[in-house]
């Protein structure tokens, strides 16, 4: 648990903590859910549990349908979160009221008139070829030096590796050094469900992470105390020399597109850039949907719509009658 977590919940009443810690513990014990999964959870029910606070609730168990839709609703209208994030926190909602009928905690579900938005879209931002090489040629050694482990040379591998192999923010921190099978020039990733793949890295990839490998990471692995082993076999590591951890993955990619002048740049973009920019080039829908990971090809054919979108762009600025 983060310091911004611990905060969080510090501003929640003790019965709203109470809830929160056997639901937590039901998450863990009995569903057997990932830590990653818990987290994503627990974040959920913290920004309910503090909006449902806000205005005047101080027991979740008291909450009502009404309330819950205004929650729903300030999500999109007032924080404009996307659809996929709007469906991700009324799944919580979902399980949290599940939860707390069958344990008795509420007479009723007061979620059971809530529709899950399936049919909910968003095309993802993607970025294109020239931004992206901005991006990746935006980790450069600095004018002056410093005393310190050339970090730009792990970032650059990072985000090389993550818009070669398309890979998730979450996938990154997971990589061992094991996995790296530089003879083939292929990654082994642990995706969702504990469910490993394996992704092509390419050239540029590899040739940052050999850099990065023989000139960063043995400096990370020193800044470890003398006897103790951070790095757990990991491939990527913080500054001192722990497994680097998904937020500075989110921090290190914004920080880096700031750099190269890109605004509103995550992490999941350079996911979304590999799919698309595979599919451009002619690429099979269920390769690109075994690169990403995907269970169900319903989840790669987005990127279908990304490309047809971009087809219409093209006609309409070039086509004579467009």
């Amino acid at each position: 648990m983060n310091s911004a977590q611990d905060k969080r919940i510090a501003l929640l009443g003790e019965p709203m903590q109470t809830t929160r810690r056997a639901f937590v513990n039901f998450l863990r014990i009995e569903c057997g859910l990932l830590p990653a999964s818990i987290e994503a959870y627990a974040r959920d029910l913290e920004q309910l549990m503090l909006d449902l606070q806000d205005n005047g609730l101080g027991n979740i168990e008291a909450v009502t349908p009404e309330r819950l839709i205004a929650h729903i609703r300030g999500l999109s209208k007032e924080r404009g979160y996307a659809p996929t994030t709007v469906g991700r926190h009324l799944a919580t909602i979902k399980v949290l009221c599940k939860w707390m009928h069958a344990t008795g905690r509420t007479d009723s579900n007061p979620a059971d008139y809530l529709d899950t938005p399936k049919k909910w879209h968003k095309l993802p931002g993607v970025l294109g070829p020239a931004q992206i090489r901005r991006l990746l040629e935006a980790p450069s050694a600095p004018e002056k030096p410093g005393k310190g482990p050339p970090l730009w040379m792990r970032d650059r591998a990072i985000l090389e590796l993550m818009y070669a192999s398309g890979l998730r923010a979450s996938e990154v921190g997971t990589i061992g050094l094991s996995d790296l099978l530089e003879r083939v020039g292929v990654v082994r990733v642990l995706g969702k469900g504990d469910k490993q793949r394996l992704v092509p890295m390419g050239k540029p990839a590899m040739s940052a992470l050999d850099a990065y490998l023989k000139e960063c990471r043995p400096l990370l692995i020193s800044a470890e105390s003398a006897g103790e082993r951070r790095d757990q076999g990991r491939l990527f590591l913080s500054r001192t020399g722990r497994p680097i951890e998904r937020v500075r993955v989110w921090q290190i990619v914004r920080h880096w597109a700031k750099v190269a002048g890109l605004q509103k740049v995550h992490p999941h973009m350079l996911r979304h850039s590999f799919a698309t920019h595979l599919l451009m080039g002619g690429a099979d829908l269920r390769v690109v949907q075994t690169l990403l990971g995907h269970a169900d090809i319903t989840t790669t054919q987005i990127y279908t719509h990304v490309d047809r979108s971009q087809l219409r762009n093209v006609i309409k600025t070039m086509h004579p009658r467009g």
